[in-house]
């Protein structure tokens, strides 16, 4: 019995000693805030229980649950940042007793504004259905009413004042404070140890701050708690308030300008809203959206006889070969210059303005795409991206737009009939011909119709192509970028192979897009013009489409969308920043992008750069390639384009920040 005293002593004593060391006290700590926004959390579910509870299951939930941890990490952080320098710094005051009551109030303080902001929420998500973000201090700005709102809200949910005081009071009882005798300390052992200690957590902190610590992975934002949920509004249960808060400050970009007075008078110049043909049948035919990574217009013989020269052969042979059986675009744009642009352009016909949209609060309002579209006519939809599961917000805007299966590094790793990792590129994803195979195993097995898309990953940065092809596909022209482009020419070529032998390909619509240009060589491809230039290619084996080059109309990102659903037959109203490319009269087809604080719009001859406020150039951008010749002032279509750009700006800005970007009767 006096042995398992001692015993149970000794252990007693060990738990006193590391609860004493600043670390442990530290993550010991960090402990008490991560139950504390759990607990917040689970107080907005259960408030707000009916706008979660349809089709909510105990395995989505716990999915939901999971993916908020990843924004709580950040969100602590950011706002425990100093708390944790100051327990961690190499000095010998910080076991003084004023100094821990310090960091303990720092502590204290922090959570308690983060737990007063969540339980805000709780109440104003029933009137914004979304995490508030910092756009609330200019929406309430001109307010004077705010005092007597706050005073109200406090007495009709008087229990979430308890919550918030039972939630402060636990963290004030349970915070731990390292216990060390100041005057028995090894000063020399101390601050090696505390050192040491600090540059671990440092480098924890970024990576919790970032969202993750690998070259795939960007800071992340509020968009990416779609990668969590089924439907837009679930995303606020996966996010906290410190987080959206914190990720969207400085960041409203989308500060409506004032060019119109009404929306009647917008809309009667430009208007995103696509009504169907009279006519309109729905043909159920499939549809492949293939995003290639960086596979700009510069690397392809076909579509440079032009820019570069008659017998410029470029880089994709067997892309050479697809145009001629395809319908194509002599002119093409991309609408922004990041993948993450690509993604809303291509699938949502949302162009980027300003900042990339999955980056701004307005990534969180009610959204549609092709996918989901199609789906509600009765197409399978399936989303395919071969990097790390999550990267760059993919998977997120793929589930938000309506894709309901998403196949990544994870399921092809999964997969038995394919080599696992041992196809992964070291930096990105799995290699560009594996994964094109994986795809089109899947969607031969897909009930048709189906909407499948694909984001290639090879053409890109490190510029590496697989060992067995190390010596076939060397630099040419001293540009390290050629031999991704004929690894993944080689790529399609062996997807398009298989895919010709399956049932469903002569009923497919395929379309072949770039996401943005990457490193040029010919000086073309370095001006405003051609640093948005890239392929879209319309491919349909049946024919169904007249194959050619066309030189009469522009082609953007934010066309495909509108004229795939013409393909297919769509006979529904929607929401699009693009035009139908092949009912619209080539003279009214167009293209925007935004370069650096400038709107470019291409119209009929023209190039117009718009700032915001004036126009700054006009270019005859097809006889004047090289934008030699700014011709502002002397354009006679230089007003009405000004009008069309200011439209389209105005309408883009009203509908993000007032959630409507979908058609409503």
């Amino acid at each position: 019995m006096t042995k398992l005293k001692e015993f149970f002593k000794k252990i007693s004593h060990i738990v006193k000693d590391s609860l004493a060391s600043p670390l442990l006290a530290l993550l010991c700590n960090l402990a008490i805030a991560y139950l504390v926004y759990f607990a917040c959390r689970i107080v907005f579910l259960l408030v707000n229980y009916s706008y979660f509870s349809d089709n909510l299951s105990a395995g989505h939930l716990m999915e939901m649950l999971g993916g908020g941890v990843m924004f709580d990490t950040s969100a602590i952080m950011y706002t425990l940042s100093l708390y944790i320098v100051l327990m961690l710094f190499p000095l010998h005051y910080k076991e003084r007793p004023w100094y821990q009551k310090m960091c303990k109030w720092i502590f204290v303080v922090m959570n308690s504004l983060a737990v007063v902001m969540n339980l805000c929420d709780t109440v104003y998500f029933q009137y914004t259905s979304r995490r508030t973000t910092s756009t609330v201090f200019t929406e309430f700005q001109n307010e004077n009413n705010l005092a007597g709102i706050f005073g109200t809200e406090i007495v009709r949910h008087w229990y979430l004042v308890l919550i918030a005081a039972a939630l402060i009071f636990f963290m004030w009882k349970c915070y731990v404070k390292p216990r060390l005798h100041y005057k028995r300390l090894n000063w020399v052992k101390y601050d090696l140890t505390c050192l040491v200690s600090l540059l671990a957590m440092v480098g924890l902190m970024i990576g919790g701050m970032r969202g993750g610590f690998t070259t795939a992975v960007r800071p992340i934002t509020i968009s990416n708690a779609n990668q969590y949920v089924d439907r837009p509004i679930e995303a606020a249960l996966v996010l906290n308030t410190p987080f959206s808060m914190l990720r969207t400050i400085g960041k409203n970009v989308f500060d409506e300008p004032k060019y119109f007075a009404s929306q009647q008078e917008m809309e009667a110049i430009f208007s995103p809203i696509h009504m169907p043909d009279s006519g309109a049948v729905m043909n159920k035919k499939n549809v492949v959206i293939i995003i290639i990574e960086s596979y700009g217009k510069e690397y392809i013989g076909a579509l440079n006889h032009r820019n570069i020269g008659p017998n410029y052969k470029g880089y994709a042979p067997f892309t050479d070969s697809l145009i001629n059986r395809s319908l194509t675009f002599e002119y093409s744009f991309a609408n922004g210059r990041k993948s993450i642009d690509a993604m809303p352009s291509v699938l949502s016909s949302i162009p980027m303005m300003r900042e990339p949209f999955i980056l701004t609060p307005a990534s969180m309002n009610d959204l549609t795409g092709i996918a989901k579209m199609l789906a509600g006519k009765g197409y399978h939809t399936a989303f395919f991206h071969g990097a790390q599961n999550g990267s760059m917000g993919f998977e997120a805007f793929a589930r938000a737009t309506g894709y309901k299966e998403y196949y990544g590094r994870t399921e092809f790793n999964a997969d038995p009939n394919f080599k696992g990792d041992d196809d992964f590129d070291g930096t990105w994803a799995i290699w560009d011909e594996p994964f094109l195979q994986f795809m089109e195993q899947h969607i031969s097995t897909f009930k048709q119709p189906f909407v499948a898309t694909v984001f290639t990953a090879s053409s890109h940065h490190p510029y590496k192509v697989p060992e067995q092809y190390a010596n076939e596909f060397k630099e040419e022209g001293g540009n390290p970028m050629h031999k991704c482009i004929r690894y993944t020419d080689l790529a399609l070529r062996r997807f398009f192979e298989k895919a010709s032998q399956e049932p469903w390909y002569q009923n497919t619509v395929f379309v072949i897009v770039a996401n943005h240009t990457n490193r040029s060589t010919h000086s073309f491809y370095k001006t405003d013009q051609g640093l948005y230039s890239i392929p879209i290619i319309f491919f349909t084996p049946d024919g169904s489409l007249t194959p050619g080059i066309r030189p009469d109309a522009i082609a953007q990102q934010a066309s495909i969308m509108p004229t795939l659903l013409h393909v297919v037959g769509y006979d529904q109203p929607y929401l699009s920043f693009g035009c139908d490319l092949l009912s619209t009269p080539p003279e009214q087809t167009w293209a925007l992008n935004y370069n650096n604080g400038i709107y470019q719009y291409f119209k009929g001859e023209w190039m117009m750069q718009f700032d915001g406020e004036r126009v700054k150039a006009m270019y005859r951008f097809r006889t004047d390639p090289m934008l030699c010749h700014n011709l502002v002032g002397q354009a006679p279509e230089q007003a009405q384009m000004e009008r069309e750009v200011k439209s389209m700006i105005q309408q883009y800005m009203h509908r993000m920040n007032n959630n409507q970007l979908i058609y409503q009767p």
